[in-house]
């Protein structure tokens, strides 16, 4: 069987949904681990799962490094892997980035639908682009081995991230907005230059991001990924679920308004269901990617390709991505 990588869940963890990892043949998973929370809060939220990995060590690991994915296929655990879906853990300190990685993150996005102190959200009316301290971050990530992530962050500064980062970022959780026409998908310019960069896309099944939604086909959502694929090549495919399994609704209003406002943020969501909307019926929780895997090979896809999709793509990029610069070669020296 291939490695299994999903590259964003943000679940209501228990040991239900550890079991469901290894029912599915998951070998690793990035959680999101911050959305708004400061860097004390989210020291708590490592503490937590420390518990976690302590009560249930024959089913979960902290990842560190792409090997830690292979030990957990050899063990038969899931590794997980930490990330920030917003800058605010490092608050205003660049040097809390080395801190984070220190600590297991992975990943962080430069910003969460809103203006930060590095880039531009999705949400803005404008986008001026990376800020002076967001280009000294990216510099501090590549030099650490925290992957720049431009998930929800608006075109300008996605494509200005692109091209300062010397290594390659990611766009762990998001779809082409030429399938769907969702403020958070990707335009063709940032996935164009996301594969010519050496980066990553994790296709998305949040139903916002999605054709339909909830009532998207299996069918439908693999066709997305074939013509993507044509287009831009599949080495820099994989999956990014946003998996927001067993959460209740109230959770979307800390996901959405943080500490920013006082009122709810719909986003792309319904004023009249401001909670989680229904995922498709094929894909409910972690025991489904059996289901994708078979999806993408009735559209097309061969061996090779779909193990790259279902995760050997995401961990060629974490070999490469999650150790100090000067222990890999970087995209610019590599090109």
């Amino acid at each position: 069987m291939t490695y299994r990588i999903d590259c964003l869940q943000y679940a209501n963890w228990s040991e239900k949904i550890f079991r469901q990892m290894r029912q599915g043949g998951v070998d690793a998973v990035h959680v999101t681990i911050a959305y708004h929370e400061n860097f004390r809060e989210t020291v708590l939220n490592i503490e937590r799962w420390n518990r976690w990995f302590e009560q249930f060590p024959t089913l979960i690991f902290q990842g560190r490094t792409g090997a830690d994915v292979r030990l957990a296929r050899e063990t038969g655990r899931t590794a997980i892997f930490f990330g920030f879906q917003n800058p605010s853990p490092i608050e205003d300190d660049i040097g809390l980035v080395e801190i984070a990685h220190t600590l297991g993150a992975r990943f962080m996005q430069l910003s969460y639908n809103n203006q930060s102190l590095l880039a531009t959200g999705c949400y803005e009316a404008e986008d001026p682009g990376l800020t002076r301290m967001g280009r000294e971050v990216i510099t501090e990530m590549n030099r650490v081995g925290l992957v720049v992530d431009m998930s929800h962050s608006a075109d300008r500064s996605t494509l200005e991230a692109i091209a300062h980062s010397t290594r390659p970022i990611a766009i762990t959780h998001a779809n082409p907005h030429v399938w769907t026409p969702a403020l958070r998908n990707k335009s063709d310019d940032i996935i164009k230059a996301l594969a010519e960069s050496g980066g990553m896309l994790g296709f998305s099944l949040y139903p916002h991001h999605l054709k339909d939604k909830g009532d998207c086909t299996l069918e439908g959502f693999c066709e997305m990924v074939a013509r993507t694929a044509e287009r831009f090549g599949t080495q820099c495919l994989g999956l990014g679920s946003d998996l927001c399994q067993d959460h209740p609704d109230s959770v979307v209003e800390w996901m959405r308004t943080g500490r920013w406002t006082k009122h709810m943020d719909f986003g792309e969501g319904s004023a009249a269901a401001p909670g989680f909307p229904e995922m498709p019926a094929w894909f409910r929780d972690n025991r489904d990617f059996d289901t994708i895997e078979s999806g993408l090979r009735a559209v097309g896809f061969d061996a090779e390709e779909t193990a790259g999709v279902m995760g050997e793509n995401w961990l060629r990029f974490f070999d490469n991505s999650f150790s100090a610069a000067n222990n890999v070669v970087a995209k610019k020296a590599a090109e």
